[in-house]
């Protein structure tokens, strides 16, 4: 028996519309979907009327499950690995099953489409011809300042990921590694209603956070020189900053 294929399906990061043609082709023609959460997949999945059989596949059950879908894969099956959002193997477990493929022998897919890290470089206005990606930062002070300071060290543009519960440590960790007035690009809830993309010292985009609840999930990206601001940036820049525009 001939094996089957792994498709990584990239999903939207927020706005469904940016589910690619191929994608949604990709999806209703599978034998299996791998996604993080069932549940919120599903619910991917039933907005446009696809019902593929889910399977969960995440940090804790990598291991075991990846075995399981390498058999299917194996056996013949089209097995698309999806993520909650945006391109699978980008900071989440899918790299194990992609690697475990490709050493059986088994072809890989990409099936391209949202990544919040370069929906965030493109509206940035920030040199991105290189850019160092890192994920999200050590949750321990003394390690997220260590590792900023390695990143430093590069001297390119760096874009980081981080949650509404960090955010503002982070901001303040920035700060003491690439100096007060390092200009930063802090963009959250990208695709979506709320989405915001704004520009500022890390003093000022803890101040802007304190303006309301601090939601969503955060990219941000240190440029590796300061740069002119483009017009329609939500700029940060000086005290008399107008609120930035959200749009969705």
């Amino acid at each position: 028996m001939a094996p089957g294929t792994l498709y990584v399906v990239a999903t939207p990061i927020g706005n469904l519309e940016d589910l690619t043609l191929r994608a949604l082709r990709v999806l209703r023609e599978a034998d299996l979907i791998a996604c993080e959460d069932t549940r919120r997949t599903r619910g991917l999945l039933t907005h446009f009327g696809i019902r593929a059989p889910l399977t969960s596949y995440f940090e804790h059950n990598k291991l075991s499950k990846g075995e399981v879908l390498l058999g299917a894969l194996q056996r013949g099956k089209a097995v698309a690995l999806v993520t909650d959002a945006g391109t699978p193997g980008i900071s989440d477990p899918g790299f194990l099953l992609v690697r475990a493929a490709r050493d059986a022998g088994i072809a890989v897919v990409p099936v391209p489409g949202p990544s919040a890290v370069v929906a965030a470089l493109s509206a940035a206005g920030v040199p991105a011809d290189r850019f160092v990606f890192d994920g999200f930062l050590p949750v321990k002070p003394g390690r997220r300042v260590h590792r900023l300071e390695a990143l430093r060290a590069t001297e390119t543009t760096v874009v980081c990921y981080e949650s509404p519960h960090r955010i503002v440590a982070t901001l303040e960790a920035v700060g003491q590694v690439f100096g007060g007035e390092s200009e930063i690009v802090m963009a959250r809830e990208l695709t979506k209603q709320f989405e915001e993309i704004v520009r500022g010292t890390p003093a000022r985009l803890v101040a802007h956070l304190a303006r309301g609840p601090v939601r969503g999930e955060f990219t941000l990206i240190i440029p590796r020189t300061k740069t002119q601001h483009p017009e329609g940036t939500g700029d940060l820049a000086g005290s008399d900053a107008e609120e930035p525009s959200r749009t969705s």
